[in-house]
């Protein structure tokens, strides 16, 4: 208590005050502790507990703030966090790897709270998944109060590290075993976010392609639009020893930080008053830079909407010689809003961007606005946040498409599945939340994965094994992955009439050895086929097929359903042994699979 005390009113603390608190809290015997005669010193190892076992990639972090990690407001520089987020994540996929690891990107991050002059920040790293050379570490990053106890989230990220061997070969990374429920959906998931990382740039390309080309400013009542020129940085920083890793090249969270600075300053030259970060949309390293380098920082407002602004900023580095070319290193975007006395965010003063570029970035920043609120809506939301059936747009489609395979995943993925019936080869579980009733069907058939795969994600031919579907209309072919159907069930509603779907059907190959096939179902709504007088629309929330390889001729075949509250009363009936409609079912799954993998042979 002392010590936050000499913190918070800007006392410098004595090193050897600060060696001893530290030395405590790890355990350490004090070196003021008095020992009675005959008495002997105990051991460390005597003292500590021994910890449960638990994931050996995994790195805790604690870090006092103190007043020379703050701002002008007291509270922790984004960029200071982001030095050592970076710096637990590194030690992490070092861990995982044996060898010198470098930070690649780091995914979005939304900043939820602001952290206070001798408040302590918490930060956990650990690998979720290995793929060839690269690796993603998750980071979770709280907040501990030790005068009241509160804990709080910060932020949540992940950042991609690729393994450095000697020069010119790629080191190849051991996989991951995942142990914990947690550790196996976030292990699932990974591949999930590695694929959204690499369609990025097309889905921005893709909306920039469909807006108008002519840029329009928005108008507000009493603002003057501000040049964006006015609101340009640039500056140049000398790669000293102390900004470099342990590999000689400068330290990712060290660039982060700067860049963090620049764009701070372009937001204020807007405002004309202090900012506040409030989201960071992937840093993505190009390529190092070392000791002796300049690094020049630029950034710039892009666009200024109501509440919010976003700053472009890059980072180039050049050597001593200012004729060798800039090598771009790095860039961002970060989103900055101005707080108001009681925290709210104020009104912005308008941006006139420069013709050519300056337009273009423009038009950029609103894309980048309509895919953030895309992503933070059907990505970042709980599971029961988002409704059933959400509107499917382009700008959209991958999200969707994410959150589609990762619901499913993440029910794969669940423990404490029970079994609930048994019928010759046909298993069937149940899992019960708070919220939903979960079922899993299983059984082995004598065909391979790849053939059931390709034969059960074509929803028009499940009305040939499932007597439960009517037909299924092919409305839309999004890419070789995702496709939106058109379902017609034999089912009559509580109205007596047919009901109808809109589904979203996601299909994923196996990312590596001892991944499943997985085919995801979801609803979503279409402006071309609204709701109809002639059926009663019904709703899908989580289902489909995973299916597991056990040899090339054998593979185990599981469907998954999150109950919706229109089908849980067919769930309980069979779940109570009152029907055997879904064994039924399955095996008619498994006739449909024998009889027509010899001419998908044939086909392919």
């Amino acid at each position: 208590r002392c010590l936050l005390k000499m913190v918070k009113e800007n006392i410098v603390v004595p090193e050897e005050i600060l060696n001893f608190c530290c030395n405590g809290l790890q355990g350490s015997t004090s070196p003021l502790r008095a020992h009675s005669p005959g008495e002997q010193e105990e051991a460390p190892e005597a003292m500590a507990s021994p910890s449960p076992p638990g994931n050996p990639t995994e790195v805790q972090m604690s870090q006092l703030v103190l007043p020379c990690h703050t701002n002008h407001r007291g509270e922790l520089s984004t960029g200071q966090l982001l030095k050592w987020i970076d710096t637990a994540a590194c030690l992490s996929a070092e861990r995982h790897a044996g060898c010198p690891c470098v930070t690649a990107s780091m995914d979005d991050i939304y900043f939820e709270h602001t952290i206070s002059v001798g408040q302590v920040v918490n930060i956990k790293a650990k690998v979720n998944r290995a793929f060839n050379s690269s690796m993603e570490v998750g980071i979770q990053v709280s907040y501990e109060d030790l005068c009241s106890g509160k804990h709080c989230s910060i932020c949540k990220a992940y950042a991609t590290f690729v393994a450095q061997g000697s020069p010119g070969s790629k080191v190849k990374l051991k996989p991951l075993t995942p142990q914990t429920e947690e550790e196996k959906i976030e292990h699932s998931i990974a591949a999930e976010r590695r694929r959204m990382r690499l369609v990025h740039k097309d889905t921005l390309k893709d909306l920039l392609s469909r807006s108008p080309r002519e840029t329009e400013l928005e108008t507000r009542d009493g603002s003057v639009a501000v040049p964006a020129e006015k609101t340009r940085v640039e500056s140049v920083e000398l790669v000293l020893p102390p900004h470099a890793n342990h590999q000689g090249n400068t330290f990712g969270g060290q660039i982060m930080a700067w860049m963090e600075n620049v764009a701070t300053i372009a937001a204020s030259r807007l405002c004309h008053a202090h900012p506040t970060l409030r989201a960071i949309e992937m840093f993505h390293f190009r390529g190092p830079s070392q000791v002796g380098d300049r690094l020049v920082l630029k950034a710039i407002v892009n666009n200024a909407f109501k509440n919010s602004m976003e700053v472009g900023v890059c980072a180039e580095a050049y050597g001593q010689e200012m004729s060798v070319s800039r090598k771009h290193i790095n860039s961002a975007f970060m989103t900055f809003v101005v707080l108001d006395q009681e925290g709210r965010p104020r009104t912005l003063p308008m941006v006139a961007p420069e013709p050519g570029d300056g337009e273009r970035r423009y038009r950029e920043a609103s894309a980048r606005k309509k895919i953030r609120l895309d992503r933070k809506y059907v990505v970042s939301c709980k599971q029961t946040e988002v409704p059933l059936s959400v509107p499917w747009d382009q700008s959209n489609k991958v999200y969707l498409s994410y959150n589609n395979v990762s619901a499913l995943k993440t029910l794969i993925a669940k423990a404490n599945w029970a079994l609930a019936r048994e019928k010759e080869k046909v298993r069937m579980y149940t899992l019960e939340e708070d919220k939903f009733l979960s079922f899993r069907i299983e059984m082995s058939v004598h065909v391979a994965a790849d053939q059931a795969f390709s034969l059960l994600s074509d929803l028009r031919r499940r009305h040939e094994w499932d007597s439960h579907y009517a037909s299924a209309e092919l409305v839309q072919q999004v890419d070789d992955d995702d496709m939106i159907y058109h379902v017609v069930s034999q089912t009559l509603s509580s109205e007596n009439k047919p009901q109808d779907f809109v589904i979203l059907a996601s299909r994923r190959k196996p990312c590596s050895k001892g991944d499943p096939y997985v085919v995801a179902f979801r609803s979503v709504t279409l402006p071309t086929h609204p709701a109809s007088a002639s059926f009663t629309r019904g709703e899908t929330l989580c289902s489909g097929f995973c299916i597991w390889p056990e040899s090339e001729e054998m593979s185990k075949v599981a469907y998954y359903n999150q109950a919706t509250p229109g089908y849980l009363n067919y769930v309980t009936t069979n779940v109570a042994g009152l029907s055997s409609n879904f064994c039924a079912t399955f095996e008619a799954c498994e006739k449909f699979l024998l009889k027509n993998k010899e001419d998908l042979i044939i086909r392919l």
